[in-house]
């Protein structure tokens, strides 16, 4: 069975939002809409990064791009009452169908990876008079909630990810997971890492090398 992943090397992100434009325009996410987020290991958002640790002598800084987790035991998945988030049964990505999507928002609810998931309130405006990015990408919705779909309509056509396509720092790598011979599988074998959250048992896709 194929299970997607994303690895990501805290050593070598810098924190460029590269990753979180790219996602907003192959998916052609609508305004103040972003699937994947950027944050400082302190606790700064986009924008406002926050240096940790004590000053002078041990002050410590890093970034942690943070979207859906694409996890193996999905709480979102559970409280959806029609279907609408699913787990793909042939790569194990989290999908969202939005078309059956009722806009109860029980899934953003019940995820506990704050604020990867975002609910159109109104129709979707864009900045641009025509919509840019892939024509493959599904279409925006009103009173619907959207996510990262890791590029579903690229990595289908065996395409990858549209962040890590454009990594200036090359700190993401996409894979099978349940391959012991892919990228992401040695690179997990060869190196310390971690996953957000572990503790909820949601069993996320995404690590992190630190």
């Amino acid at each position: 069975m194929t299970r997607y992943g994303m690895v990501i090397d805290t050593k070598k992100c810098i924190g460029c939002h590269v990753c979180a434009m790219a996602c907003k325009t192959e998916n052609n996410l609508p305004n103040d809409v972003w699937w994947n987020r950027i944050f400082t290991d302190n606790g700064g958002e986009m924008g406002f990064d926050m240096v940790g640790g004590s000053y002078p002598d041990n002050l410590q800084f890093g970034y942690i791009p943070v979207a859906c987790q694409h996890c193996e035991n999905p709480a979102c998945v559970k409280v959806c009452p029609v279907g609408a988030t699913y787990k793909d049964p042939e790569t194990g990505v989290v999908r969202q169908d939005y078309d059956k999507c009722i806009g109860c928002r029980m899934c953003m609810s019940a995820c506990p990876y704050n604020g990867v998931r975002s609910f159109n309130w109104e129709e979707p405006a864009f900045h641009m008079d025509y919509a840019m990015g892939s024509k493959d990408a599904p279409e925006h919705q009103r009173h619907v909630v959207e996510k990262c779909t890791f590029c579903y309509h690229r990595t289908s056509q065996g395409i990858e990810p549209a962040c890590m396509h454009l990594c200036v720092g090359r700190a993401r790598f996409w894979g099978d997971l349940d391959d012991p011979t892919s990228e992401v599988s040695q690179l997990l074998a060869e190196r310390s890492h971690k996953r957000l959250l572990e503790e909820r048992g949601t069993e996320p896709s995404t690590y992190y090398l630190v």
